[in-house]
Formats: structure tokens, C-alpha cells, sequence
């Protein structure tokens, strides 16, 4: 038995030798980000200078705190309903659809139809559908530097191909506190971009990581060149709640001839401080574009969970009568207010976060060791990746070095910086304020 056991795990050693995976997968074999800075934290975590003080982190953009309270009731009343907690229609529950309809029909100036929106299990997956839904393999995406890092995997697991577009910083970024403005698109290196293959342009407005809100004159520009070249826009809108600019402008309002080639990306997770609840949606104007996103939802996961939507639709319905977003909105402007006034006081610039819940900080008057011991991995990585490690170690302070969401041949522009997320409760970020405050020593 022993014998015949040998044989097999031979003969299928020899099948799966033949078999192929997707080169999404395979064309870079190192650790992520998010791995590298785990893993890192939780080895610092044991090193003798953060023994008996808890490592603060302001790495990832998950929540600190819970949901809502109203929109947790929601979730555990949808629980308690038998047929909630079964499969929902692949578009969506219409409780979920009837709130979004009510939520964007007078943003869009227009009476949304159920045709109009597509629930997707978060607006990752709503990204991944719409190019699912859209790509054939050799396709072009046009995507802005820096990028969420999603995108990337997203284009290419159809066999898309990713084209980048810089998004250029002030030039003195070292040297004061700066706005999104400031970070400027060049609309000729755009049009250059371009080529018969390009099918489609993804947008992220407000912007990870910089923080930047793209005004209506960057949008409308932007718009019409891809009107022009018959591009698809997916604007990617997850903090649309979350704006600290007079107004927040979205992409597919701006002509009709912009709507009809726009997929806008909504996010519950992000407005909701519920990013675990994967609930997601796409809207399009042109339901005859967005059924290819459903098309490929259908095939990708069916359906959303079920009881969260209708946690979320009751609770969008909520928050649309007892004021929470701008709520949501003031207590993000005292949160940037307490994390980055130690910023202020240790002279450090910063891009002033106009929108998401992101901050980038500029770490070049910080003086560390030239021979500080870093790891192995680290030693082909841009320099960000060793601030990071560096500031984990010594100060207990995890945040994200966003070489990451540049290619090698740009990420020079960003080797200094460190992105910082603040959605934490403020008693945790006057913590990590008062732990950046040991910084003054090595300036």
C-alpha cells in the first residue's frame, strides 16, 4: 500500500509539473507590501526598544472601531429574517438598489434605474468585473502613478495590460506642506499614453494615497480625451464621503458624452467603517456598459451577502435622514488635525490630505544610522521600505512605503515618503502622535 502510495504521489508530481498558473501570479515571486510590513511589526514587536509599549499601527486602512451603531442593529436584524441569509438576485437585493437609487438620483441629476447599478461583494470585486467584463487579452488600461495596488492584478488577470500615467508631485515636497493640487497630471504624456489598444482609464478620486480631490477642471480634461479616444472610465469613488474640499465632483456628471462611457465604483465598507462586510456597487448611466461588469460578476461570485445588504440599505437609508456623512466628515478633519500637528511641530512636511483617510509625510530631514542593520529583503527595495522598517523598530510606528504603488522606474519620486492612515479612534492616534514626538532626537 505503502508502494502504490510512492507511485501516485510520482505519477501526479509528474502531472503537476505540466500544469501552467496564470502569470498574474507567478511574474513576481516577492513579498507584497503588506506582507513585508506584517512581518515586520510583529518581529519588532518583540525587539528590546518596544518591549512593554504597544506598536501602533497606521499601516493598512482598516477601522479601529466598530460600525455605527445603527448600522450594526441593521446587520443583526437582517440575521434574525430566514430568507435574508440566502442567496440574493446576482444585481442585488432591491432593498439595497431601492436605497442606492434614492442615495445618487439627485447627485447624478437624474432618476436612477434599477438597470443603472450593480451590487458587487466590495468595490474591489467591482473593479475586477468591470475589466473582467470589458478586457480581451492585449487590451490597454491607463492607469495613474501612484496606484491602488489592486488595480494592477485586476487588469492583468484578464490579460490586460497596464499603461502608467505619472501623477507628478510639487517639486519642493521636501521642504513644506503641500496640496493635492500640487500633484498635476501632464495631459500630453496622457494623450501619449494612448494607442489603439487602450480600452479603458481607471480613476481614483479621492486619491490613495496622496489624499488629493481631482477639482472639475482635472476631471472634465481628463473626461473628454477619453470621450475623444472612445476610452472607458472606472472611477474609483470609495471615499466619496470622505472630502474635506468645498465640493467633491464625480467624473460622470460633467456631459452627457463623459456618463455614457463611465463605470463609477461605490464602496459601504469605506463609508461605513465596515470594510469586512464587503459590500460594494458599480453605477453606470449606460446600462447597456454596465451589464458586461454584471456579466462578469455573475461568473466571479454569483452574488453579495445577502443579510449585509440589507444592513446596508437600511442603513444608507439611515444616514441620509440623521446627518452622518457630514459628521463622518468633521470627525475625520479633527482626526488629520491631531495625527498631523506633530508633523507641524517637528517641521516635517506633508501633502494636506484633502479626501480618503490617508496621509503622506515626508521623511528626509530624519536622520537614520548608515549602518543600521537592515534585512536582506530589504536591500533591493527603495529606500521607503527601509524608513518603514527603521521607524517600526525603533518607534514602534507602522505605516506603508508607497514605492509600492509606483514601478521601479518612478518610484524615486516617492522614496521618501511614508503613508499614514488615520482611520483610528482619536484616542489612538494622540498616541501615535505622542510616540512620533521621540523623532525630534534624530532630526
Amino acid at each position: 500500500m505503502i508502494k502504490n502510495l510512492a507511485r501516485q504521489t510520482r505519477t501526479f508530481s509528474k502531472m503537476a509539473s505540466k500544469i501552467v498558473p496564470n502569470k498574474t501570479f507567478t511574474g513576481n515571486t516577492g513579498k507584497d507590501v503588506w506582507s513585508l510590513t506584517n512581518e515586520a511589526a510583529a518581529v519588532a514587536a518583540k525587539n528590546p526598544k518596544n518591549k512593554g509599549r504597544e506598536i501602533i499601527n497606521l499601516g493598512q486602512g482598516f477601522f479601529s472601531y466598530s460600525p455605527p451603531e445603527f448600522a450594526i442593529k441593521e446587520a443583526q436584524k437582517a440575521l434574525d429574517v430566514p430568507l435574508t441569509n440566502q442567496y440574493a438576485p446576482t444585481k442585488g437585493r432591491p432593498s439595497l438598489i431601492s436605497s442606492l437609487q434614492k442615495l445618487y438620483s439627485p447627485i447624478y441629476n437624474t432618476e436612477l434605474k434599477p438597470e443603472n447599478i450593480q451590487v458587487t461583494t466590495g468595490a474591489n470585486e467591482g473593479i475586477l468585473s468591470c475589466l473582467v467584463g470589458l478586457l480581451n487579452p492585449g487590451d490597454e488600461v491607463i492607469v495613474f502613478e501612484p496606484f491602488f495596488d489592486q488595480y494592477i492584478s485586476n487588469i492583468q488577470i484578464p490579460g490586460g495590460k497596464v499603461v502608467y500615467v505619472p501623477l507628478h508631485p510639487p517639486k519642493d515636497l521636501e521642504t513644506r506642506v503641500t496640496e493635492g493640487t500640487e500633484w498635476t497630471i501632464d495631459y500630453e504624456e496622457l494623450r501619449a499614453a494612448i494607442t489603439p489598444k487602450t480600452k479603458a482609464l481607471i480613476l481614483n478620486t479621492p486619491h490613495n494615497p496622496i489624499g488629493k480631490v481631482f477639482t472639475k477642471e482635472e476631471l472634465l480634461k481628463v473626461g473628454n480625451i477619453c470621450v475623444e479616444n472612445g476610452i472607458a472610465i472606472i472611477s474609483d469613488e470609495v471615499y466619496e464621503n470622505l472630502y474635506f474640499t468645498k465640493e467633491f465632483t464625480r467624473i460622470a456628471t460633467l456631459s452627457p458624452e463623459i456618463s455614457q462611457i463611465t463605470l463609477t465604483i461605490g464602496s459601504a465598507g469605506k463609508s461605513f467603517a465596515a470594510t469586512g462586510w464587503r459590500i460594494g456597487w458599480v453605477i453606470s448611466l449606460n446600462p447597456d456598459l454596465l451589464k458586461f461588469a454584471s456579466m462578469a460578476h455573475t461568473r466571479i461570485c454569483f452574488s453579495t451577502p445577502s443579510p449585509l445588504q440589507e444592513a446596508c440599505a437600511n442603513a444608507i437609508t439611515i444616514a441620509m435622514d440623521n446627518g452622518y456623512y457630514a459628521k463622518m466628515r468633521d470627525e475625520y478633519i479633527k482626526k488629520f488635525e491631531i495625527f498631523t500637528s506633530v508633523f507641524d511641530e517637528l517641521g516635517l512636511p506633508y501633502t494636506k490630505p484633502e479626501g480618503t483617510y490617508f496621509v503622506l509625510v515626508d521623511f528626509s530631514k530624519v536622520k537614520i544610522p548608515e549602518d543600521y542593520p537592515f534585512p536582506d529583503d530589504l536591500k533591493s527595495k527603495a529606500k521607503d521600505f527601509r524608513i518603514s522598517y527603521w521607524l517600526i523598530n525603533e518607534l514602534g510606528v507602522v505605516a506603508i512605503p508607497p514605492t509600492e504603488f509606483y514601478i521601479p522606474e518612478h518610484e524615486k519620486a516617492a522614496e521618501n515618503l511614508l503613508r499614514f492612515a488615520v482611520c483610528k479612534s482619536d484616542d489612538y492616534l494622540q498616541k501615535a502622535v505622542d510616540r512620533l514626538r521621540l523623532l525630534k532626537q534624530y532630526l
